[in-house]
């Protein structure tokens, strides 16, 4: 069976989306980068026997290509944000085609918003996969709040912007920071915006190809996190 079996597709702004829905829930589920692999297939699995709806990108790549440019998926979600990534990814751009591509991202950023976030009160929890040097020590310093339960695996964490779901995953054995307020550099990413609107967001970053411990990271905040 194909990984996206029965799933429907949204697309908006150059972006490729398949969408699991299963049961009711006011949990929704982002995986955004094609390139974590780990990421997804955990994800796939756990929307078999979870309610929510999830958003899984259609791209096997860290980045997707729309008119020949460059974009990271997860530096879309403010206009800022989107500005600075297509330049850093497209250095040689024309003005013609950054008003291209960004007049399309500004347009479709809405629409797949309204998608994508929870209803009220309810749970955006993003998987990641980290394979770039990356890890928990990058967030300490502009995070509200840390506990670093599991200092020792650095490239495992929680990222939360709710200081309701910090307090509950910092009695966790994993690593956690808070960010409920957004700092003050916007790079478009979804933790940003989420920080920004007040949505409970919880990003569970786990290093590439480490499977049994994404789910267990991703099963804990499941069975602990209120609904």
């Amino acid at each position: 069976m194909a990984p996206f079996a029965g799933s429907k597709q949204l697309s908006g702004g150059g972006l490729r989306l398949h969408v699991i829905r299963n049961g009711r829930s006011n949990r929704r589920y982002l995986h955004i980068h094609g390139d974590e692999s780990t990421a997804r297939d955990v994800l796939t699995a756990h929307m078999k026997t979870n309610a929510g709806v999830a958003f899984l990108v259609d791209n096997d790549q860290r980045n997707f290509v729309q008119g020949g440019l460059q974009f990271d998926p997860n530096r879309v979600w403010s206009h800022v944000g989107a500005l600075a990534n297509i330049d850093k990814l497209n250095p040689r751009i024309s003005w013609a085609e950054r008003l291209y591509l960004i007049e399309r991202l500004d347009r479709d950023r809405e629409k797949l918003l309204r998608l994508i976030l929870p209803p009220v009160g309810g749970l955006l929890l993003a998987l990641h996969n980290n394979a770039r040097g990356y890890s928990v020590q990058d967030e300490v310093p502009i995070s509200d709040k840390t506990s670093l339960a599991d200092a020792a695996n650095t490239h495992e964490f929680f990222l939360c912007t709710s200081e309701a779901d910090y307090q509950v995953l910092s009695g966790s054995p994993f690593n956690v920071v808070l960010q409920n307020r957004a700092p003050p550099t916007d790079d478009g990413s979804f933790s940003r915006l989420a920080a920004k609107l007040g949505v409970r967001y919880v990003n569970l970053e786990v290093g590439l190809g480490k499977r049994d411990r994404q789910v267990e990271m991703l099963n804990w905040a499941e069975k602990n996190l209120a609904t």
